[in-house]
């Protein structure tokens, strides 16, 4: 974790009556969530995940009502490691008041389709905050189709997913707090039943 961006916040974090571990722990928790996820997503280098995270769930509040830069710089931290050391794209969802728009690294995208906004803590989410602060060249953009999930707080990622979704069990079922939920995909079967499948595209 780059502690500089964080300064004396990480006591801050440590000190929420919710917290039962220290702000480490909690990257060390989400780098070994997201790695897990891309391990058995087989995900590529060069491929997109999408990421929803609700600060407030993890730290156990509704979520929307208790946005924490503190927990959010420590969960991106973690999850964005595990996305570079695989060479993977990470997407981070806003929350509905941004219409669930995404950042993305504009290198992510071919030809990309971004929208004029930056996301804040209450107009945003804190995640995706620190998302837009620490990518090299963020923009946001209205949709993605990305290759896998992970869905941190029941954010609800379905729509930025491409079909077809197949749900992954994870080891880890809760982030803290939050509840959590991850998928891939796969392409679709066409043909019926005279078609021959590539088992290794299941």
């Amino acid at each position: 974790m780059n502690n500089e961006n964080i300064g004396g916040n990480l006591d801050a974090l440590a000190e929420h009556p919710l917290i039962e571990i220290s702000p480490q722990e909690l990257e060390t928790q989400s780098y070994s969530l997201c790695k897990e996820l891309i391990e058995k997503a087989k995900l590529q280098k060069g491929q997109i995940l999408v990421v929803g995270c609700s600060s407030s769930e993890v730290i156990g509040e509704r979520i929307g009502s208790c946005s924490s830069l503190e927990a959010a710089e420590c969960l991106f931290q973690g999850i964005y490691r595990a996305c570079s050391e695989a060479g993977v794209f990470l997407a981070t969802q806003c929350c509905e008041h941004l219409n669930r728009a995404l950042v993305v690294e504009r290198a992510a995208l071919p030809f990309p389709e971004p929208v004029n906004v930056i996301p804040k803590p209450k107009a945003g989410g804190s995640f995706s905050t620190k998302a837009y602060e620490n990518f090299r060249d963020p923009i946001l953009v209205e949709r993605i189709q990305a290759d896998a999930g992970l869905d941190i707080g029941d954010t609800f990622i379905g729509m930025h997913l491409k079909s077809v979704a197949v749900p992954l069990r994870l080891s880890q079922k809760e982030l803290l707090h939050a509840h959590v939920t991850a998928a891939r995909v796969r392409p679709k079967f066409i043909g019926g039943i005279r078609a021959s499948y590539d088992e290794r595209l299941l």
